[in-house]
């Protein structure tokens, strides 16, 4: 096969793994109904966490975050060069859902695992650059939107231009998502953690 077909191989792996509504499927089979009818809407752990049950909103950030660790690991394995496109399908899979008209979670779960995938040394910074900002703004968005955005300038810094590209295209795509978190943080309107939305 040539490198053409290696990245939309790539490209349908990760999308294709990225596409599973996890949060969707866990919060349905514990009885919770359909999480999309609660706070943000989402898919996504932080608002499954609004289901009042922890334990679903642990497995489905491990779950979300495993969509963008594997293909990444896989294309790597069968297709080397072409974990960039896994790893930006593997978000972008997540946040538009085929399977739920194109609409999905935030990102930023799959986001951190196929940081993961892509650069540990890479993830374990940006993890103390989430945890540092929610610890100082108590919001999930602001913690999840700063580690995105810092992500490519962190791969820069330390030297993995491989993954700096990959890492802007998920930025974007993160931050597409989180535009009405935006407009409440602008109005002043944004829950902090443990706030009810």
């Amino acid at each position: 096969m040539d490198g053409n077909t290696h990245i939309w191989l790539a490209a349908l792996l990760g999308f294709a793994l990225g596409s599973v509504p996890f949060g969707l499927i866990l919060t349905r089979a514990a009885g919770l109904g359909d999480v999309r009818d609660i706070g943000s809407g989402s898919i996504g752990a932080t608002n499954v966490l609004r289901t009042g049950n922890k334990g679903l909103a642990a497995a489905t950030v491990l779950l979300d975050a495993a969509k963008g660790v594997v293909p990444v690991l896989v294309a790597a394995h069968f297709w080397p060069g072409t974990q960039g496109i896994a790893a930006v399908a593997a978000v972008a899979g997540h946040c538009f859902t085929p399977w739920l008209k194109l609409k999905g979670g935030k990102g930023f779960a799959t986001a951190a695992g196929v940081l993961l995938a892509l650069a540990w040394p890479l993830m374990l910074i940006c993890a103390g650059i989430w945890a540092l900002t929610l610890a100082v703004s108590r919001i999930s968005s602001v913690s999840s939107m700063t580690t995105v955005v810092a992500a490519p300038l962190v791969a820069w810094g330390l030297g993995y231009s491989a993954v700096i590209w990959p890492l802007i295209a998920i930025a974007v795509i993160v931050l597409f998502q989180h535009r009405a978190n935006i407009g409440r943080l602008m109005r002043g309107e944004e829950p902090k953690v443990g706030q009810k939305k």
